[in-house]
Parts: structure tokens; sequence; C-alpha cells
């Protein structure tokens, strides 16, 4: 039973997952910090500085905007880096470890594809 979850958490992309997930969230702490010690203070000196700078009253109602524009940017920054960061390279290896198989010729039938799959799968080495 336990190798059998061993195999299920090392088969690849579980593993790939939580890597993606832990350097996401350490990454938007680290763009949330940056955005709101830099660009909000930006905002405010653009949209007239002190402490209500980035943000405008209607009948009582503050609006904040520069924390919505700041939210936008924290958005971009962290979705850029995680694509060059992890996408990228992932591509160019899953691409890298594909040119040494062959092609599939077209007129295989369902059934002996996924025994050539499972087949495959059988001799990855676990770990």
């Amino acid at each position: 039973m336990i190798q059998g979850f061993k195999d299920f958490l090392l088969r690849g992309n579980i593993v790939d997952l939580a890597v993606a997930v832990v350097i996401g969230t350490a990454f938007t702490a680290l763009v949330s910090a940056f955005t709101s010690s830099f660009i909000n203070p930006l905002i405010g000196l653009v949209s007239g500085g002190g402490t209500a700078g980035g943000s405008f009253e209607v009948n009582g109602q503050v609006f904040t905007y520069g924390a919505f524009i700041t939210a936008i940017i924290t958005f971009v920054l962290t979705a850029a880096v995680v694509y060059f960061v992890v996408v990228v390279p992932m591509k160019t290896i899953n691409e890298r470890l594909s040119r040494g198989k062959e092609p599939e010729p077209e007129g295989v039938s369902e059934d002996i594809q996924l025994l050539r799959e499972i087949r495959d799968s059988l001799q990855r080495p676990i770990g």
C-alpha cells in the first residue's frame, strides 16, 4: 500500500504541481511586498500624494483604485515569472525528451495505443 502511494506521488504530475504551488505562493508574497512598497507610493505620488493617494471619495464611499492597480501589477508579474521560470523550461525539457520517440503509425487502433501506454508507463523507473 505504501509503495503504491509512493508510486502515485512520484509519478511526476503531483510533484510538479506541488512545486509550482509552493514557488507560486512564495513568489506572490514577494511580488505583493514589491508592489505595496514601491508601486503603491508611486500611484499615490501620481494621483496627488498623501494618505488618500490612489483613491477618491463619492458620497462618503472610498474607492481605492490604487489597490486595484497594484493587484493587477502583482498578478501580471507573478504570471509572467511563473510562465518564464516554470512553463517554458518544462516545455523545453518535454520537447527534448520527446525527440527520441518514434511517431505512432496512424492506423493503430485505440486498444493497441492503450496497451503501448501501459507498457511504457510500466517501463519508467520509479523514484
